[in-house]
């Protein structure tokens, strides 16, 4: 086999492999009712360093605008797509009440109870609960704050960030993120 042939190949091998990523899930976000998120940062600016690994290290304030009567729960994922790795996430939460502000400095903990109950699952750096952005030195990276609003309470007592996704779906009933960056 050439190297032509070869590359193409993997291309193809590649593009067959994450053709179906967006899934019904994907799917699912794409038709929600769009929501704006707030925080102390606006979308696309510098995440203040009290909410990195260089400060507290605690997780921000988020504001939901227009959040639906319908909505039962509220989850979380917040992840990092610049990681060198991979996607690297750094706060995964579910159950949350319906409320349009979720003040700062969630307590770490698979489950919590203040200051309200829900459950958060295990974040890359192998805790439960927000790790703040800590890249490595060099361009600033991407974090984004993805809130979905449910039409039901998720029966989750742990999960990956895939096994949340998943139980997600076909309950989303808005969608918004918000992108900070964060540079050392």
């Amino acid at each position: 086999m050439n190297r032509f042939t070869f590359i193409t190949l993997v291309f193809l091998i590649i593009l067959v492999a994450f053709s179906g990523c967006v899934g019904k899930a994907g799917e699912k976000v794409m038709k929600a009712e769009k929501i704006e998120v707030k925080s102390v940062f606006k979308n696309h600016e510098r995440i203040p360093e009290k909410y990195t690994c260089d400060g507290e290290d605690i997780s921000p304030p988020l504001e939901i605008v227009n959040l639906s009567d319908k909505a039962k729960s509220i989850a979380i994922i917040m992840d990092d797509p610049d990681a060198p790795f991979g996607t690297f996430t750094h706060w995964i939460i579910w159950n949350i009440p319906p409320t349009s502000k979720i003040p700062e400095g969630i307590p770490l903990g698979k489950e919590i109870s203040k200051p309200f109950k829900a459950y958060q699952g295990k974040n890359d750096f192998g805790k439960y609960g927000y790790g703040g952005p800590c890249p490595p030195p060099g361009k600033p990276h991407r974090y984004f704050f993805k809130v979905y609003v449910l039409d039901t309470t998720l029966d989750l007592k742990d999960a990956t960030k895939e096994q949340l996704i998943s139980a997600m779906e076909g309950h989303i009933i808005q969608y918004g993120e918000l992108v900070g960056i964060y540079g050392r």
